[in-house]
Order: structure tokens, then C-alpha cells, then sequence
């Protein structure tokens, strides 16, 4: 059986960023890696719920809101994808950053924080939410690969 494309990456020298993990056409998955893997550091499943439920807003209605295709978490626990149709790695990084700070900015009930609008919605914290972007958000700032290629071995 052939190996997904996820699981030809090295993990063990893989470090907190923003990369490609792999193009589908015109779709881009974009890895959104929070976290060093296999080092006992996972998101909370609420930090990560709680994300998801923001991030997803806010891509779904910024300016490439018709480009979005998914954004959801990583069942490691170490990241997220982003899925985005015809865009510049450039622009998606850029709208990956905006949307950490708007999230950071943001005051009021995580969205979709309902019954009727989820099925675990009492596993959402805005406070775990902003600490997850907070955190990657400064990753970001700092990165330096802007080829957004994973790191060789």
C-alpha cells in the first residue's frame, strides 16, 4: 500500500512552522505545526477544539473566503491543516498571521459555542485558544524559511 505524503516526513527533526505538506491541483494543504512531535507537548483537545472553531471563522469570512477549503486539527495533536484553493504560499502565511492576531484580539463566546451549532460544545475556552495562537504567533513571526519547505534531513 503506498505511504501517505504526511507520513514521509521526518517528524523527529520536524520544528514549530508554517509549511507545504503537499499541493492537489490548485488545493494546498498548509501544515500549521504548533508543536515539536514526539515530545510529550500535545494541544489540549480544547485548546485544539477551540482553535478550529475560531480559525475556521475567520478564514471562512476574510478575503480569501472563497479560496477556503478546510482548516481542522491534526489527530497528533501538534498542529493543524489549512486548506486553501489557488493562493500564493506568500498570501496564506500572511492571512495565517492576521487571523492569529485577530483571534488574540477577539472578546466574546468562542464562535459556534452552542448546542445547536456543535456536538461538544461545552469543550471550548477562548483563554486555551488565545494561549495556542499566542504561542504560534510568535513562531511565526520569527520564522525564517519562507520556501515553507520541511526541513531536510
Amino acid at each position: 500500500m503506498e505511504r501517505i505524503k504526511s507520513f514521509e516526513i521526518n517528524h523527529n527533526i520536524l520544528e514549530p512552522g508554517f509549511y507545504i505538506s503537499r499541493v492537489d491541483g490548485d488545493i494546498v494543504t498548509y501544515d500549521l505545526r504548533t508543536r515539536k512531535p514526539n515530545q510529550g507537548d500535545y494541544m489540549s483537545n480544547i485548546a485544539m477544539h477551540s482553535v478550529e472553531h475560531m480559525f475556521a471563522t475567520y478564514a471562512r469570512n476574510s478575503r480569501m473566503a472563497e479560496d477556503v477549503v478546510y482548516f481542522g486539527p491534526m489527530g497528533c495533536q501538534t498542529g493543524f491543516y489549512f486548506l486553501v484553493r489557488a493562493r500564493k504560499p506568500e498570501e496564506v502565511f500572511e492571512l495565517t498571521k492576521e487571523i492569529l492576531q485577530q483571534i488574540l484580539e477577539y472578546e466574546g463566546e468562542v464562535f459556534g459555542a452552542s448546542a445547536i451549532e456543535c456536538g461538544n460544545y461545552r469543550n471550548l475556552s477562548l483563554d486555551e485558544a488565545k494561549a495556542e495562537c499566542r504561542k504560534y504567533l510568535e513562531v511565526l513571526r520569527a520564522q525564517k524559511n519562507m520556501e515553507f519547505t520541511y526541513p531536510k534531513e
